[in-house]
Formats: structure tokens, sequence, C-alpha cells
């Protein structure tokens, strides 16, 4: 018998018809799946399933029961849970108080730090998550932090829980924690609504799927096992993808990119490399390899402890962004919510905000050639907005990325592109367009830096890829010598290895 059903759900904002008329139902202590494209309309039907939107049409049921809250408190109280793929932890609180926030054990007004933090304790001991929970989660990975709010829903009790991307910045380590508690939540007869663009997560956890294409549901298979990778790959994207990495050879020029001795923070050896005109080079390595650090000391967004960065043989300032950007280097940082996009500005804005300067005069701003700026990038781009007015924290992850592109795509002269984790949260149909604006850069000359830790990324589009582990370089692969096993050997820790991270 259905446990949760979605009855014709329709929701729409202007210029875009998010959900029109999705029906499907989930049976008690089932894993069902949900995938589509960016913007098919996946994380606006969990936002009204969590109450955070209200439906303009149609009816939620739980245990035969119709939903008619209005708020997330209410359906909060409904047994309803959504860990959102944009983490909903305050960050200046401890572990403790964020699993506690709204319900602190508490007499005559007094909160007992002690027992909230020997509660958490044992709690997250028992779940099987390794975090202090008297640690600011301000101090914590975004891999942590994820734990961290599946371990808050595990907590509530909930009915229904929604798990949007959960993997996404969880290690292999974590994954399987989250894959275990998935399976105990499970045998409790909890319903987990498991939306993902790993395929390979959705055939291991999921027992049924749901598919959406355009706000429309595009295929409903109560079974997965009845199903392939093949077809649900042509039910998301209304066509066959054959190879969505498409990887194509270059001629490459001269050294763009020169690094030596690069040190700073989490890296335990000085880190020297080079990258050509026309290159795209990979690093992977698991989370805490120190990837994402090397990049912002590249960057100057944090000190170098010492090194030297050229490019095209003029050295760049070791701790100042903006001097990167004026020498033709630019990061598209792996956080794309805090660090990458401006929430609550406009996609013309996020786009002309770090070139105002060229269209400008005595301070003031030239809109009409803002707004033809905007326009171009986003019909280069392929932006998916309904206006370059509207606000960029409703487009999809995928769409977003492509305006960060487009921001730095509008800088004069740039000649080096660092791009961290450029796909992580982004379905495959916007992979694959990522992967052209990639290939289109790199072809008209510009040295590519791609951080990421999907192995299949990297070897599908990089021409060299760098395996770093326990800060520092493990190994450099030319494209010919590419092999999964040996570069995952590489970014193994080896306990003889100097410095952790």
């Amino acid at each position: 018998m259905a446990f949760l059903e979605f009855n014709n759900i329709s929701k729409g904002y202007p210029g875009v018809q998010a959900l029109a008329n999705v029906s499907f139902t989930v049976e008690k202590g089932a894993v069902h799946g949900l995938m589509g494209e960016n913007g098919a309309g996946k994380s606006t039907l969990i936002r009204v399933l969590s109450g955070d939107q209200a439906a303009d049409d149609g009816d939620i049921f739980i245990d035969g029961e119709e939903q008619k809250y209005t708020s997330v408190r209410d359906a909060f109280h409904a047994g309803i849970v959504v860990i959102h793929q944009e983490l909903q932890l305050v960050p200046e609180l401890t572990v403790a108080e964020n699993l506690w926030l709204g319900r602190f054990p508490a007499k005559g007004g007094v909160i007992h730090s002690k027992t909230l933090i020997e509660t958490v304790r044992v709690k997250l001991e028992e779940i099987g998550i390794d975090v202090d929970p008297s640690a600011k989660v301000s101090s914590l990975s975004i891999g942590a932090r994820q734990m961290i709010e599946i371990a808050k829903a595990i907590m509530l009790d909930a009915r229904v829980i929604a798990l949007d991307e959960p993997t996404s910045s969880l290690s292999s380590r974590e994954s399987e924690i989250l894959f275990s508690l998935i399976d105990r939540l499970k045998a409790k007869g909890t319903v987990i609504l498991y939306v993902s663009h790993q395929l390979d997560e959705i055939f291991r956890l999921c027992d049924s799927l749901t598919v959406l294409r355009d706000g429309r549901l595009a295929a409903h298979h109560p079974a997965i096992a009845e199903t392939t990778r093949e077809q649900i790959i042509s039910e998301m994207v209304g066509r066959e993808i054959s190879d969505i990495w498409g990887w194509r050879g270059r001629p490459l020029g001269d050294i763009r990119l020169e690094v030596k001795g690069l040190s700073g923070p989490r890296l335990s050896t000085p880190i020297g490399f080079s990258v050509r005109r026309g290159e795209i080079l990979g690093f992977f390595g698991l989370i805490g390899a120190g990837r994402s650090e090397m990049a912002r000391l590249l960057y100057g967004a944090d000190a170098r402890h010492q090194g030297q960065v050229t490019i095209d043989g003029i050295a760049v300032s070791p701790d100042n962004p903006k001097a990167a950007i004026k020498a033709g280097m630019v990061l598209c940082p792996e956080d794309r919510k805090f660090d990458g996009i401006i929430q609550g500005r406009s996609v013309e804005e996020n786009i002309a905000i770090s070139s105002r300067r060229h269209y400008s005069s005595f301070g003031l701003l030239k809109p009409k050639m803002e707004a033809a700026q905007a326009d171009r990038f986003i019909a280069r781009l392929r932006v998916r907005t309904p206006t370059r007015r509207q606000d960029i924290v409703n487009l999809s992850g995928g769409n977003q990325q492509k305006v960060i592109l487009g921001r730095w795509l509008s800088e004069q002269g740039i000649k080096v592109l660092v791009i961290d984790e450029p796909t992580r949260g982004i379905d495959v149909g916007a992979k694959s367009e990522i992967y052209d604006i990639l290939y289109e850069l790199a072809a008209d000359g510009m040295a590519i830096v791609v951080i990421s830790s999907e192995l299949p990324e990297v070897m599908g589009i990089c021409d060299r890829i760098m395996v770093m582990c326990q800060g520092r370089v493990a190994a450099n692969v030319a494209r010919p010598d590419f092999n999964e096993r040996s570069i995952l050997t590489a970014a193994l820790p080896d306990k003889n290895a100097a410095g952790t991270t």
C-alpha cells in the first residue's frame, strides 16, 4: 500500500512552469529515487513536500491522510524532514547546538550544555559519525557538515526523509556510513526520497524510481531492477547520450601557467607543475587531499608559505586574488553557494559584477552595456533562465555554474581558468554542456585546471591528471597512461607518506 502519494502536483513561477500534474506513490519502507536534469522540477517538488513552497494545485497524502500544511514547521510536525543540497546549518553554533536547535534541553530557561553535548556525542557514536559535538560547524569540512545534516534527520525520527544529492560532498567512507544509515531507516519503515545524479547510487539503494523532465513526469519505475541506465538517461534528457565526456584532442602550445615550490596550509610537500596553452590539467584526490587548498594558494585567496606562480612568464602576486585576475587567472570555487554566486542578485548582476569597471565612467554604471553583456553570455553559455533579471538562486546548479563562468569570461584577457568541482550536483545533460564550454576555451588557448573528486570526470575530459594524497602530489599521469586502478591506488593514503591532511 502507498505510504507517500503525490497527486497532480503543479507549481509555477513567473515565466516558468516548474511542475505540471506530477503524480506518483512510494511504498512504506522504500527508498525511492528521484532523477532528472537540473531544472526538471526535483527541488521544487521537495520544497512543496517540505512546506517551503505551496503547490498551486494537487495534494499530498501520507499514510492515507491528506496533508494541509502551510509552512516548514507544519511539515516537520507531520514527520517530514528534507536535507537540501544547500545545507541548512548555523555556522557559528556548535554541532550539538545545531542538532538540538529549537529543542534545547533546559530547566527553568537554562540550557544544560554538558547534557546537550553528551547526548549528542552518544548519538553520533551510535550512528557512526566521528565529529566533535562541541566543534563549531564553521570549522568543519563540507563533507562533515553534510553528515551533521543527516544525523539531524535521524535524531528527529522522521516518517519521510528527502535527501537532495546527499553524497555530493562526502568521502567514500562517509558515503558508506550514509548507505548503512539508509538501510537501517528503511528497515524501520521510513520512506526515503533519494535525489541524485549518481546512477551507481540509485541502482545500489533504490527500490523504485521517478524521472522528471521539464516539470512533468517522464517515467515511473515501480521496480528499478526492471530498467537500465541507458533508459533512465534517455528519459531524463529526452535524447540518447552515448558519451557525455566527449574528449577532444587539440594541439597544445607553450607553457602558460608555471608553478614552482608552492606550499601553504594543508600542503605537506611543495608542489610544482605547469599547464600549456590549450591543455586541460586535472587534479584528482580524495576529500582532504589538499586539492582545493592548492587552488586557493594558486589564486592568492590564501597566503602561501613559499612558491612562485607565473603566467606567460610574468610572476603573480602571492596573496592577492585581484592581482591574479589582473594577470589573467580566475577561480570558479568548490562551494558555489557561499563563494561563487552572489545570492539575492540577478543573473545579469552576477555576470557583470567583476567587469563593471569596463562598463562605467566616472563611477556611473552603464545599464544598457551591462544588459547587452549579460545577454551575450547567457546565449553563448546556453544559460537556462526566463530573463537576465531572474534571481540567481532560482537557477539550477548547472546554470549557476555557467553564470560564474560567464562572469569570468566577461573579464578581458583571461589566460588561466581554475575550476573546482565543475559539475558537483549537476545532471548528465548539463555536465555535457559544461564540458563543451571547457573544450571551447581550451581550443582558444586557455590553460585550464580542473579539480574534481569524480575520477570518471577527470579521466573523461583531461589531457593529464595530477593525483594528490595527504597534501602532496602522488602521481602525474599522461592521457595515454590513464588507468582507473593505478590512479585510485595513488590517491589512497600511505601510512609511510610524509604529512597528513
